[in-house]
């Protein structure tokens, strides 16, 4: 039997390829590989103690006071190894447990994930709001750091991130660049986002529109000439938007479409498709490019009229989910069932993948088709 030793398991499930490591009582160290939760092979069931101690192998005092006063804590851990991870401490039916997001050290370009083209030119915009959404582990920090990253070595600027905790270190490229994480050198997002604007920054990183003092400071950060880059936990460039608005009380909510109107860049949203092979996860996604006449759907308030002015803009860039997956499905990147147990309409999925499909059959060899991040993980052809 092997003993426990933190590091060791988080490498070890890192090798197999795991975006995500779960210990919690009466079970082995459980991974997450490809999307699917299993067992971490050679490790016996974990006891309240043995998650104790595998805690004092990771915190600080700090950490562990904050941990015995019975809150949850976030904070981030490199392993021997020398790799980086996101940690959650919370407590379930009066036991400890800890989820681990597994990061990498190098931070992946844009081309390296083959993200679409068009998020290099959101990242050099002067100002804005860009913003990436998704469900929990759908690749959003990655896509912001690979963005990041584009700026860092292309543009002469100041970058300030505010995450919590921070997952890519940035090193100074052509830009200069700041990260701060909360609880650790400012106290919440919103407040570090109101004082980021006495930074001089030109680029604002928030890891995280959580409320509304952090939706509303970001939201005024790129009124005031800023790009601000942010996620949120939504499925669509639509319910964003209506997110967003939902959070300003009523009389509040014209003047916030119209300064969403007038300063958002763009929005992804994304999510995690096993692929066809079993082998790893791709991204299919959102985009939304914000012309002329998407902002006037938002200043007037007709959100709901948005996914069909998407479908429609591809000159312009942007895309549905349901194009994207018809996309993946023809190129057999994701098996037919999973795409349509993910699409928004059915009807549509299928005749954009007869469409996509007519148009594979009928041009010359197409570019590869888009690789993503399984988690915080190269993809599955890229960790060779």
């Amino acid at each position: 039997m092997k003993d426990m030793y933190i590091s060791d398991i988080l490498d070890e499930v890192r090798e197999l390829g795991a975006s995500d490591l779960h210990i919690t009582a009466g079970l082995p160290p459980m991974m997450r590989l490809h999307g699917k939760i299993s067992k971490c092979p050679g490790y016996p069931d974990c006891t309240e103690p043995i998650i104790v101690q595998l805690i004092g192998q990771i915190a600080t005092m700090k950490q562990k006071q904050i941990i015995q006063d019975g809150f949850d804590a976030d904070f981030s851990y490199v392993s021997a190894g020398g790799h980086r991870h996101r940690v959650n401490v919370y407590r379930q039916r009066g036991y400890h447990a800890v989820a681990f997001r597994l990061l990498r050290n190098e931070i992946p370009t844009l081309m390296d994930l083959s993200l679409p083209p068009l998020l290099a030119d959101f990242s050099l915009r002067p100002r804005g709001l860009i913003l990436v959404t998704g469900p929990t582990g759908s690749g959003k920090s990655t896509t912001l750091a690979a963005m990041i990253d584009h700026i860092n070595r292309n543009k002469n600027c100041h970058i300030i991130t505010i995450e919590d905790p921070i997952e890519y270190l940035h090193t100074h490229k052509q830009s200069m660049i700041n990260q701060r994480e909360v609880h650790v050198d400012v106290s919440d997002f919103a407040k570090a986002l109101r004082a980021a604007l006495r930074e001089d920054p030109d680029v604002i990183l928030v890891g995280e529109m959580r409320d509304f003092e952090t939706i509303s400071a970001a939201v005024t950060a790129a009124e005031t000439g800023h790009l601000v880059m942010s996620t949120l936990h939504t499925t669509g460039a639509a319910e964003t938007l209506d997110r967003i608005i939902d959070t300003y009380p009523p009389h509040a909510q014209g003047q916030c479409r119209s300064q969403l109107a007038n300063n958002v860049v763009g929005i992804v949203s994304q999510t995690l498709v096993p692929t066809a092979d079993g082998q790893g996860r791709v991204a299919a996604m959102e985009l939304l490019n914000s012309t002329d006449a998407i902002s006037s759907l938002i200043r007037e308030g007709k959100t709901y009229q948005i996914p069909s002015a998407i479908a429609t803009g591809r000159a312009r860039g942007m895309f549905t989910l349901d194009q994207d997956l018809a996309r993946l499905t023809a190129h057999r990147r994701i098996s037919r069932e999973e795409a349509m147990s993910r699409c928004q309409d059915p009807n549509e999925f299928l005749r954009y993948l007869d469409a996509a499909s007519s148009q594979i059959r009928g041009a010359t060899p197409a570019a590869p088709p888009r690789k993503t991040v399984d988690g915080a993980l190269l993809p599955h052809e890229q960790r060779k």
